[in-house]
């Protein structure tokens, strides 16, 4: 609820974390919902140090809030931290990691680049609901599959032919006819069945898939959905309005693209593209919503779920 479990404004984000106590007892309810519990003996009761560590009352084992997620050995104040997500969440697009080092007035831009990938990977919530299904009102909904291309071009070849990118995306149509949730993901290599693959990791079984007349597609009936090729390409391979086969995931392409021109300036490797993805799907899931302070709820809700990411992992070493 607003204004209760999240800030609503800048103004309410402003007076509700002043300081870093503040923001480790809201990383503590988070972490905790019903509770402390010890890592160790699981006891449910503990005292505050000054420190603002949680030492248990049964083993005296010291635990801090941060251990075990993103925030994990941060020498940098974690009212810094809760503003760079503010920053990151509120503006619909999200922000570069140029921009947040001149916000935030990072030493480095080292330092902003390692942020934004520690919180992409959190961006995305292990176990989340699979595509499909019905909807709240039991109506069916269905999964609109193709494949595009991210990257620049590649003079004389187009598509598969150029050194482009493969993404695989999957995007809901509801009875209403209107787009819903996404998920993409990088490609070996074009036209591979590794699409069938990401449509049995990310579809409810049972669900009607929308796709062309790719052959890769065929073996999906046998896998336990619906399978409707798109009308356009039954009766011939050459197709005109590319974008009328599958139009949810060409909007859901151009959308992409967009992104990475507007906010990354196209400055992404292929290394990190997964999560440059993941964040785009965070977005686009969430395009609706009005209350922004939700989502900055729920980025630090998969925060303190997070594994640490030290810049080594990130860079590779």
């Amino acid at each position: 609820m607003g204004g209760v479990d999240y800030p609503r404004t800048y103004q309410e984000f402003g007076s509700w974390f002043g300081n870093d106590a503040d923001c480790r007892e809201y990383l503590a309810t988070l972490r905790w919902p019903t509770g402390f519990e010890c890592p160790r003996c699981g006891h449910e009761q503990c005292w505050i140090t000054g420190r603002g560590l949680r030492m248990c009352r049964a083993c005296a084992v010291k635990t801090s809030v941060t251990a075990g997620t993103i925030f994990h050995r941060s020498h940098t104040p974690l009212s810094t931290w809760f503003a760079a997500i503010w920053m990151i969440t509120s503006q619909k697009n999200g922000v570069s990691a140029q921009g947040l080092q001149d916000a935030l007035g990072f030493g480095s831009y080292e330092t902003a680049w390692a942020w934004l990938h520690k919180l992409r990977r959190a961006m995305v919530r292990p176990g989340r609901d699979l595509l499909g299904g019905t909807d709240r009102q039991g109506r069916p909904v269905g999964v609109e599959l193709d494949q595009s291309f991210l990257g620049g071009r590649t003079p004389w070849k187009p598509g598969s032919g150029s050194a482009k990118v493969p993404i695989t995306i999957a995007v809901e149509r509801t009875a209403a006819g209107r787009l819903g949730r996404a998920r993409l993901e990088v490609a070996s290599r074009p036209g591979s069945k590794d699409m069938v693959d990401f449509a049995r990791e990310v579809i409810t079984p049972g669900t009607m898939i929308h796709t062309d007349g790719a052959a890769a597609f065929l073996s999906l009936p046998r896998l336990g959905y619906g399978h409707q090729v798109s009308p356009s390409t039954q009766n011939s391979l050459r197709v005109e309005n590319i974008d009328a086969v599958t139009p949810g995931p060409h909007l859901v392409s151009s959308l992409l693209k967009r992104w990475t021109a507007g906010t990354l300036h196209h400055n992404l490797s292929r290394r990190h593209l997964p999560y440059y993805l993941d964040e785009f799907t965070f977005r686009f899931n969430r395009r609706n919503s009005r209350a922004r302070g939700m989502l900055f709820y729920r980025l630090l809700q998969q925060a303190v779920e997070t594994d640490p990411h030290p810049l080594k992992d990130l860079t590779g070493g």
